[in-house]
C-alpha cells in the first residue's frame, strides 16, 4: 500500500503506512527507537526546529489535567545547523522518510531553514508549524518563503483556533498538505507553585474537535489533509480516515504507551489484530496478530491428534 500524502506533482510525498508521530512526540527519530519499530511507520516527523537555538521554558513544563495534560516547553532545540550535523547520519539509515518540522518564526528565518533542508538528501519533506494568531496573509508569506527555497514537499500544520480561516489561503499559497490540527493552547494552575501556566493541551478530549475540523476542511480544500489530535487507538485513527484524512499523526498516547504508535500503524497498514473466539480477556493483548493465532490453532490441532 502506497499513499500520496501531498498534492500530486513531481515532488509528491508517498508513504507506505498512513501513520506518523506528531512533531514533538518522537524526538528527532531517536526517542522510543528501542520500543517502536520505526519501519512500521509511514514517516517520522521531527521535533520542532528553528533557525537559531531556542532555550527551554522556565518553570513548570507539564501539568496533569482531568482529561489530558498541559505542556509548556518553549520548543527547545539547538538550531537547524546543530540538528542537521547531529542527526544526519542517523536519518540516512532511517527505513522511512524523515520530515523536519520547522517553526514559523519570521519569513526570513523560515526561508533560511528551507534552504538548508533543500541541500539535505536525508530529509524528505518539511512540515511548517504556524503559530496561533497567524493571519491569512502572514500564513501565505510563510508558505511562499519556504517554497521559494526548496523543491521538497511541504505540509503545513494549522493552529486549531485558526484552522478554518487559514486552510484555504495556505492551500492557495502552494502547500502540499494540511495537518489538522496543532494542539490548542490553554492555561492551568501549577499545583506546586500555585501559578497559572500557559501551554498546549493534549489528550483524548481534543479528538472530537479535531475530527470535526478534518471532516469540514476535507470538503473545502483540494489538497490532502493529515488528521491529528487526541488519537489514542486504531479506531480513533480510522475515524479520521473516514472523515477525510489521507493519513494521521499520533501525539500524546506515545508518551503514555509508546508501543501504541506501532499498533495503530500496523492496524492502518493492513495487519489484522485478532484474538481467538474462546480466549479469555487476559489471554489477549494489543498487537496480537494472525501469525500468533495461527500458531495457537496449530498447537491445538496437534493436541487433538
Amino acid at each position: 500500500m502506497t499513499i500520496e500524502i501531498t498534492r500530486t506533482g513531481k515532488d509528491s510525498l508517498f508513504i507506505d503506512t498512513p501513520v506518523m508521530p506528531a512533531a514533538g512526540t518522537f524526538g528527532y527519530g531517536d526517542a522510543y527507537r528501542n520500543i517502536v519499530r520505526v519501519e512500521k511507520l509511514g514517516a517520522v516527523i521531527t521535533n520542532p526546529v528553528t533557525y537559531q537555538p531556542w532555550h527551554p521554558a522556565n518553570g513548570t513544563r507539564v501539568i496533569p489535567l482531568d482529561a489530558g495534560v498541559l505542556v509548556h516547553t518553549g520548543l527547545p532545540n539547538p538550531g537547524i545547523s546543530k540538528v542537521l550535523s547531529q542527526y544526519r547520519t542517523m536519518w540516512s539509515r532511517m527505513p522511512v522518510p524523515v520530515i523536519m518540522h520547522i517553526v514559523a518564526t519570521t519569513p526570513d528565518q523560515v526561508a533560511r531553514c528551507a534552504s538548508r533542508i533543500e541541500a539535505e538528501e536525508v530529509v524528505t519533506g518539511i512540515e511548517l508549524g504556524l503559530n496561533d494568531d497567524t493571519g491569512s496573509q502572514s500564513a501565505q508569506d510563510f508558505v511562499k518563503a519556504v517554497l521559494r527555497n526548496t523543491q521538497k514537499p511541504l505540509m503545513v500544520r494549522l493552529p486549531m483556533q485558526d484552522a478554518y480561516e487559514l486552510a484555504e489561503p495556505v492551500a492557495q499559497a502552494g502547500a502540499g498538505a494540511l495537518v489538522v490540527t496543532a494542539p490548542p493552547r490553554g492555561t492551568a494552575r501549577d499545583p506546586y507553585s500555585g501559578r497559572l501556566v500557559p501551554g498546549r493541551v493534549y489528550g483524548p478530549l481534543i479528538r472530537p474537535i479535531a475530527l470535526r475540523m478534518v471532516g469540514h476542511l476535507a470538503r473545502r480544500v483540494d489538497i490532502p489533509i493529515i488528521g491529528a489530535g487526541g488519537i489514542h487507538s486504531p479506531q480513533d485513527a480510522r475515524d479520521f480516515i473516514e472523515a477525510g484524512a489521507r493519513a494521521v499523526q499520533i501525539d500524546s498516547v506515545t508518551w503514555i504507551e509508546p508501543k501504541m504508535l506501532e499498533i495503530i500503524a500496523r492496524d492502518l497498514g493492513g495487519l489484522t489484530v485478532t484474538r481467538a473466539s474462546d480466549a479469555l480477556a487476559d489471554e489477549w493483548y494489543l498487537g496480537m496478530g494472525e501469525s500468533t493465532l495461527a500458531r495457537r490453532r496449530e498447537s491445538m490441532r496437534a493436541e487433538d491428534d
